[in-house]
């Protein structure tokens, strides 16, 4: 089960960083320095992307607000000299790139490792590790130029090996990670895959710093996708064989990157100590120590306290009020790249009849639990993909206003009639909808509503409740739920909404229409093109909800007004700018 593709929403942090080391994350743009005429055909998607819709004001807050008294920061944050501290939901401790265990891994992995290639604020690919590519004139060869003296954070040498060996690593028998990489169809990886050859075909190790990789059709997420954290091949390469990918997770504990810090010391429960990689390839970061605080707590609590520097808030008004008040921290307006939604068990016979999908949809109040309740940081969303999307479009979609009635209809026509006891009944089974989520002030509000919602529709609801995310996941795994509530991770690339489809964590839907329409949006890097592809995607799952859409959230982070050069990407969150953060 890919465990990478969602996380949680949490009033500790929710601002993830590039999730899943860019797996997943792709965009058709060329870079904008270094990228010769062969990638003609992605500039002009450059433009297009650069036009994407402006982030969305978070409520009453629509531009920066800056800290107006600094005397009141709490002594605890003004003390610290060299360290800042951000919350975060527990990870695991599975910190390897392409095999984490949830987002919050790729939160601190992101931190660890560096990328081939890295977006922007609108999502444009730019060079990160690679200086420049050159894409063939068939969109079928991708040619990386390393830039010169890289080294991993132990100071031995990132050179075209390592990158050959992470990319030929994920199409081993045995890998079973979160990457879409192996999706790509890289020329030959099926035959290594299978065992019949020694190496992958396709990927071509020209000198220590250029490398190639032939595709066998054009996918317009290759870029990135391609392009993502590298792993060092005298490290996690030493004991492997082919088939046995077991030992990389005993390596987890001693990750070896190449990104802005190094991992100092993980404690479960408590927090995960970085420290300044002083062989980061744009220099040493200047703050030494960062640390995550993984206990669970109150956002507000450590917020005034001065526990951490940086928390992130729904927009609502009196939320927004109250932390200018403060005086000591600067607030940012943030829409991510996100969308909530519920995951259905299509195993599950009662949802597999469309109708029950869309009368759970119909029948469930979404504007009194996600826009309402949240005092207007939030909207309802009803597609793949967020607003700020250059994909996202309304056309031709059903909003699934709240309207029990049309519930009722549905389930009478799929054959669910009420019984005695006011649960409906088909075949002498109840219909009965076992729903897990986190514990959270969110799934709280939720329950409340959709216990009287299910309630008038005849419908046996059974919630649970998990006290941690990882306890969810597992829950999850084993098959035992109807519903599960779900936030994903930061998309890049419309494509990204989809892969659960793909990869293992959502089975069960087999439309080939749907597959159709996923390898046509890929085919090309025509974005006039992708977008009405896209369209059509939409429309389809609006209409079979494959998946039940529930929100989008609107969002302001607060941090410490002694921190400077902070910005947050839609797309990558802090983890562009962290390495250039100070405390004056």
């Amino acid at each position: 089960m890919r465990k990478s593709t969602f996380v949680l929403s949490s009033l500790f942090l929710a601002a993830s960083l590039l999730l899943s080391a860019c797996s997943d994350n792709s965009s058709p743009e060329a870079a904008s320095t270094g990228t010769p005429a062969a990638s003609a055909p992605d500039a002009s998607a450059n433009a297009a992307a650069s036009a994407s819709p402006a982030v969305v004001p978070a409520g009453a807050l629509s531009e920066p607000f800056t800290a107006t008294d600094l005397t009141k920061l709490p002594a605890a944050a003004q003390k610290r000299t060299d360290t800042i501290i951000v919350g975060l939901t527990d990870p695991s401790g599975a910190f390897t790139p392409y095999f984490q265990e949830s987002g919050y891994d790729g939160n601190v992995s992101s931190l660890l490792y560096a990328s081939l290639v890295t977006v922007d604020d609108k999502g444009v690919p730019t060079p990160e590790l690679a200086e420049s590519w050159e894409v063939s004139d068939d969109q079928l060869t991708y040619t990386f130029h390393l830039r010169k003296d890289l080294k991993f954070s132990d100071g031995s040498p990132l050179t075209a090996e390592d990158v050959a060996f992470t990319w030929t690593l994920q199409y081993d028998k045995a890998y079973d990670g979160g990457s879409s990489l192996p999706s790509l169809k890289v020329k030959g990886g099926e035959a290594y895959k299978a065992g019949t050859a020694k190496t992958v075909e396709g990927i071509r190790i020209i000198d220590p710093q250029t490398l190639s990789v032939t595709l066998e059709q054009p996918n317009a997420t290759a870029l990135v996708t391609l392009g993502s954290n590298v792993l060092s091949k005298a490290y996690y390469g030493k004991d492997y064989k082919f088939g046995q990918l077991e030992y990389i997770k005993k390596l987890h504990e001693k990750p070896l990157g190449d990104g802005p810090y190094t991992l100092e010391k993980f404690i479960p429960g408590q927090e995960v100590r970085l420290v300044a990689n002083p062989n980061y390839f744009k220099g040493k970061p200047k703050t030494e120590h960062f640390i995550y605080k993984t206990t669970s707590g109150d956002a507000w609590q450590f917020l005034e306290t001065g526990e951490v520097d940086y928390a992130s808030f729904p927009a609502t008004e009196e939320n927004i009020t109250k932390l200018k008040q403060l005086g000591y921290v600067n607030i940012l307006p943030y829409t991510p790249s996100t969308y909530g939604y519920m995951q259905v068990n299509l195993k599950h016979e009662q949802l597999k009849d469309k109708r029950v999908r869309q009368a759970i949809v119909y029948g469930l109040d979404r504007q009194s639990i996600y826009v309402d309740a949240a005092e207007g940081a939030g909207a309802i969303a009803n597609i793949p993909a967020s607003p700020i999307s250059w994909s996202y479009t309304e056309e031709g979609i059903n909003p699934y206003k709240y309207d029990p009635e049309q519930a009722k209809k549905l389930l009478d026509e799929a054959g669910w009639t009420v019984g005695a006891g006011g649960i409906r009944e088909k075949d002498g089974k109840p219909l009965s909808i076992h729903y897990l989520a986190s514990k959270s002030k969110s799934s709280d509000i939720f329950i409340a509503v959709a216990k009287e919602n299910f309630a008038a529709l005849g419908i046996d609801f059974q919630p649970e409740i998990f006290a941690d995310f990882n306890s969810l996941v597992s829950k999850t795994e084993s098959g035992d739920y109807d519903l599960v509530s779900f936030s994903t991770s930061m998309l890049t690339d419309p494509a990204d909404g989809f892969m659960q489809f793909f990869d293992g964590e959502i089975t069960d839907y087999d439309n080939p229409k749907f597959t159709e329409l996923y390898n046509k949006a890929l085919a090309t890097t025509d974005i006039e093109q992708r977008k009405a592809v896209y369209k059509e995607l939409y429309q389809l799952f609006n209409d079979e909800l494959p998946v039940i859409f529930t929100n989008y959230k609107k969002t302001v982070y607060a941090y410490n007004g002694r921190i400077e050069n902070l910005s947050v990407s839609p797309f990558i969150g802090l983890a562009g700018s962290l390495p250039n953060w100070t405390l004056k």
